[in-house]
C-alpha cells in the first residue's frame, strides 16, 4: 500500500544536522505513526513520504524554512522557573517543556537563578538544515476513529 491521505505511516527515522552529526533516531525503537495529511508531521517529510510503500528507505534535506523554521532573535522571555519542566536545576543550554495556550513546547534556558529563567522560545532546531534518513515500516489505511480524531492510534501513535 502507498502512503497517501487518510493512511497511518509508521516509520523510523535518523535526524542529523548538515555536518553527518546525529541528533535524535528512534530506530530500534517503536517506530513513529502518523496520520498521513492531517498536519502531524513536518510538512517537508509528509511530502517525502507520499506516494511511498512499506519497506523503503530514503535520505531527504529539508531547509529550515521547511524544517523548524528560522531562528527569531526576538523570541527570547524571562519565566518564573516553576513553568519550566523537565529537570529539577536548569542550566544554560537545557532543554525545557513550557505550557503556553498552544500547547506544550520545548524551549532552551539561556540563564537560570533561582526563581525566574531567561528562555530561548525558538525551537531547538530552529535554523538548521536537517537531514533525515526515513525507513517506512509500515502503511495502513486509518480507521473510521483515527479520521476523526485526526492522528494515529496504537503503538508509536496516539495512546488514549
Amino acid at each position: 500500500m502507498q502512503v497517501t491521505n487518510d493512511t497511518v505511516v509508521q516509520f523510523n527515522y535518523t535526524l542529523k544536522n548538515e555536518e553527518g552529526q546525529m541528533l535524535d533516531t528512534n530506530v530500534g525503537n517503536t517506530p513513529l505513526a502518523y496520520l498521513h495529511g492531517h498536519n502531524g508531521m513536518l510538512e517537508g517529510i509528509e511530502e517525502a513520504l507520499t506516494g511511498k510503500e512499506e519497506g523503503e528507505s530514503f535520505s531527504i534535506t529539508l531547509a529550515p524554512e521547511n524544517a523548524y523554521g528560522e531562528r527569531k532573535a526576538d523570541l527570547t522571555q524571562r519565566v518564573p522557573i516553576k513553568h519550566l519542566h523537565g529537570a529539577k536545576q536548569w542550566k544554560p543550554g537545557m532543554i525545557a517543556t513550557v505550557h503556553t495556550e498552544q500547547g506544550e513546547r520545548q524551549v532552551t534556558v539561556i540563564k537560570a537563578g533561582k526563581f525566574m529563567a531567561d528562555i530561548d522560545m525558538n525551537h531547538p532546531l530552529a535554523g538548521l538544515t536537517l537531514i533525515f534518513d526515513l525507513e517506512v515500516v509500515s502503511v495502513r489505511a486509518a480507521t473510521k476513529e483515527e479520521l476523526e480524531h485526526g492522528h494515529a492510534h496504537g503503538e508509536g501513535g496516539h495512546q488514549h
